[in-house]
């Protein structure tokens, strides 16, 4: 088994969008449109301190996609493909708090208006106005648990590159489309455990 320290840096003109579902009261009588304006920093994910984090599972599910829309296949394993080792065989973690220098928190944030589908469903037709935190530059540091040995350095590294660019986190990312939460690994630090 191997662990990895990830650097990682958004891509210029790529910022963090986070779009966490959350359970806000409504005031009131206050309307939709009201309580999205008062809460919509609470679609940012944040730990104890209150500095936002990217979910573990958005960079679990990340590698997997990257391995998935690659589709490289394991030598000498008969047309065995690396995106079933992907899915089993490696673990973020836990959530990545990012910085730009300091900690990001939900404060920080830029408010990016949109006009989303009403019911969440492209294509639906009705559109609502919506609001989410997003971070034009962020960095941080991302922990992965390697399980399985015939995922290499080299194989790990070269699926976080694509991953970080064909892929993203957050919301309004390139695989639905988007441009937002692309990502480049600055630096990587393994190390060899048993247990």
């Amino acid at each position: 088994m191997r662990h990895v320290h990830v650097h990682l840096e958004n891509i210029p003109g790529s910022p963090y969008s986070p779009s966490a579902m959350h359970d806000t009261p409504f005031l009131d009588r206050e309307s939709h449109e009201d309580w999205d304006k008062r809460t919509w920093r609470e679609h940012a994910t944040v730990n104890r301190d209150g500095q936002v984090c990217i979910p573990a599972m958005a960079f679990k599910l990340n590698l997997d996609s990257a391995a998935f829309k690659l589709g490289m296949k394991v030598p000498n394993r008969r047309g065995a493909m690396y995106k079933g080792f992907f899915t089993s065989g490696i673990i973020c973690d836990h959530d990545v708090p990012i910085a730009n220098g300091s900690a990001l928190t939900k404060d920080s944030a830029d408010c990016r208006l949109i006009s989303a589908h009403a019911n969440g469903r492209r294509g639906s037709g009705s559109r609502v106005p919506r609001r989410f935190p997003e971070f034009p530059v962020w960095h941080g540091i991302a922990e992965f648990t390697i399980l399985d040995d015939i995922i290499t350095p080299e194989v790990f590294e070269t699926h976080m590159k694509a991953g970080g660019i064909i892929v993203g986190v957050g919301r309004f990312r390139p695989e639905n489309g988007g441009t937002n939460g692309r990502f480049r690994a600055t630096r990587y630090e393994w190390e060899n455990f048993e247990l």
